[in-house]
């Protein structure tokens, strides 16, 4: 198989840092599966990673469940599920390494889909995200906690904002930041990190947008947490957060590798699979050239191999 293009640093994950012999077994018919799962429950890896004794219990009896994928006409849903289950089988085994070492992680492990591109898209990147619909939330609105970061010059935005903060909490919003207080509070590299870390997800008044990333760091940009942008001057605060949450987001770095989030260890297997179909196919949609400018596409968690699930035939 080949490797993605590594013009973008997200393509080094098909080398993964040294991390290669976390998952020893090729990738083939003959990898071993996750821990199956019934209808309803998770990929057996909880928080941090971790496999709770009960799940795992469950899940070495049971089947994974199967339900009607819509596929697309180029990938094929039984290698996305090989592959969903290959990567919930490392989790496991980190989890259980981790957890025999004494270290200890809070946050669920992240699924993504690599797109490695024939050629870098021409036009210019901006800090907007594409977002990019799926059946299945990465968040859920009841526990994520959200920060919006709302224009504030003159009382404008801010103070209509803090009037409906008690409306816009019940959708997940635990913060609203001014650019002023941004601007004023978080200056140094370590108050960027903390912010970025203190909040599941970011959203921004559009017309503050063009100027977030000077005043939020790389760090935002590293993990992927930049603001999705929100249309303040609507009124429809509300069902925006949550179409908002409910969809994942298409990172174009500029280079022949695009990144998008399909899934958390928390989640089902047949949850991801249907997941990473969809953005499989919106996020082509939204690529130059569509399938013609797709080399080919893989699979990660952040410390796994990449694991190719389509390649292009040559040009």
């Amino acid at each position: 198989r080949t490797s993605p293009s590594s013009s973008s640093s997200s393509c080094v994950c098909a080398r993964a840092n040294g991390l290669r012999d976390s998952i020893r077994t090729p990738y083939s018919d003959a990898m071993p599966r996750a821990p199956a799962t019934r209808a309803g429950t998770t990929t057996g890896v909880g928080k941090g990673g971790r496999m709770k004794p009960a799940k795992a219990a469950a899940a070495a009896s049971t089947t994974t469940k199967t339900t009607t994928t819509t596929t697309t006409t180029h990938v094929d849903v039984e290698q996305v599920r090989k592959a969903v289950n290959a990567l919930a089988t490392h989790l496991v085994r980190a989890a259980t390494e981790r957890d025999a070492k004494g270290l200890f992680e809070d946050d669920a492990e992240t699924y993504s889909v690599l797109i490695s591109l024939r050629k870098a898209p021409k036009e210019p990147t901006s800090a907007r995200l594409i977002a990019v619909p799926v059946p299945h939330a990465l968040l859920d609105l009841e526990t994520a906690e959200l920060c919006l970061i709302v224009k504030d010059h003159q009382g404008e935005g801010h103070k209509e904002a803090k009037k409906r903060v008690a409306e816009m909490a019940k959708c997940g919003v635990a913060k609203v930041l001014g650019i002023s207080k941004l601007k004023a509070n978080y200056k140094a590299h370590e108050q960027k990190r903390k912010l970025c870390d203190s909040y599941d997800m970011f959203l921004a008044d559009d017309r503050v947008l063009p100027i977030l990333p000077k005043l939020l760091g790389k760090n935002f940009f590293k993990k992927k947490k930049q603001p999705v942008a929100l249309d303040l001057t609507k009124k429809d605060w509300v069902a925006q957060v949550h179409r908002a949450v409910s969809a994942t987001y298409l990172h174009v770095s500029g280079g022949t590798c695009v990144n998008v989030k399909v899934g958390k260890s928390t989640m089902d297997v047949e949850d991801i699979v249907e997941n990473t179909m969809a953005a499989i196919d919106g996020a082509v949609s939204k690529i130059p050239r569509r399938w013609g400018n797709v080399q080919s596409i893989y699979m990660k968690t952040p410390d796994s191999v990449a694991l190719p699930i389509f390649t292009a035939a040559p040009e």
